[in-house]
């Protein structure tokens, strides 16, 4: 697809400067960049999304969290009311509220897919323990750590949970979160790219080694590419903010991109500008000027 190959060029330019191109969209990552680190939305953060909505700006939330974590934005989704989750896995609609999402498009990860990556990696790094995250159910291995605020829906080896009739068998799989109690997360991050090969897609969010594997091409920067072509935007007429690795594809394909005064040292080599850090409202900062420029 014409859109997944511009994604995942890493040295791809803006055709015309950026500033000389009104944005249409602002693709915001939310963890570590719009939020701050108590997990909330300021209010000069919650002014500046408002007014570049009534300005015609859309903006979408681009995040791997699932949707039934997007409460902490459900009231500033504006018109449109739709978010990216689970890295680019899900469009959803937050219209409903919470526990009410509707989910608009998924792109799951296949199950013989997830259970090639399972098997590759616990071979290439043994110890590493997993968990499955569905449109609605969340299901994980008994040793895998409590690194999410909620009661799994099943305990089982990932083998079990990934099988055809396996739990919620009836539902899409979103993604695998695979982790790994000792290895450095980057070092995790390379190696398990390495033996997954194109099977997935692997990246990570966490600064803990927790991965995130994804079906093949599915990341942030295609599913934003393909909502913008149903809107007619171009990628030069996006603002693209993020933090860590999941956001660098995403960051590439925007005609402007930022990255976070807090971000992972590959976000600030992938983005074409950078912001101050999520505590100081970094995306209200570039907002702010660039409405002021209008």
């Amino acid at each position: 697809m014409r859109e997944n190959e511009r994604v995942t060029s890493a040295t791809r330019q803006p055709e015309t400067p950026a500033a000389d191109i009104p944005p249409r969209l602002i693709a915001t990552d939310l963890d570590g960049t719009l939020l701050r680190d108590d997990k909330s939305v300021s209010p000069r953060t919650v002014a500046a999304l408002a007014a570049a909505e009534e300005a015609g700006i859309e903006v979408f939330f681009v995040t791997g969290r699932p949707a039934r974590w997007m409460d902490v934005v459900s009231d500033h989704v504006h018109g449109h009311g739709l978010a990216i989750c689970g890295n680019g896995a899900a469009v959803v609609d937050l219209h409903g509220g919470p526990g009410a999402h509707r989910f608009v498009k998924v792109r799951e990860l296949a199950r013989e897919n997830a259970l090639d990556a399972v098997g590759l990696l616990r071979e290439a790094a043994p110890g590493t323990v997993y968990a499955v995250e569905q449109t609605y159910g969340f299901h994980q291995e008994p040793d895998y750590p409590k690194l999410h605020m909620e009661i799994p829906d099943n305990l089982a080896p990932a083998e079990e949970l990934l099988a055809e009739d396996g739990p919620g068998a009836a539902e899409p799989v979103l993604k695998i979160l695979a982790y790994h109690p000792s290895i450095d997360p980057d070092a995790f991050l390379t190696l398990s790219r390495l033996a997954i090969g194109d099977r997935a897609n692997v990246t990570r969010s966490s600064p803990s080694a927790l991965l995130e594997i994804s079906g093949p091409g599915v990341s942030k920067a295609s599913t934003l590419a393909l909502c913008c072509a149903e809107r007619g935007i171009s990628h030069e007429e996006v603002i693209a903010f993020g933090d860590m690795p999941n956001d660098v594809e995403m960051l590439t394909w925007a005609g402007q991109s930022y990255a976070m005064g807090n971000a992972h040292p590959d976000v600030i080599a992938a983005a074409s500008g950078r912001t101050v850090a999520n505590n100081d409202d970094g995306v209200a900062v570039v907002i702010e000027r660039m409405l002021e420029r209008r």
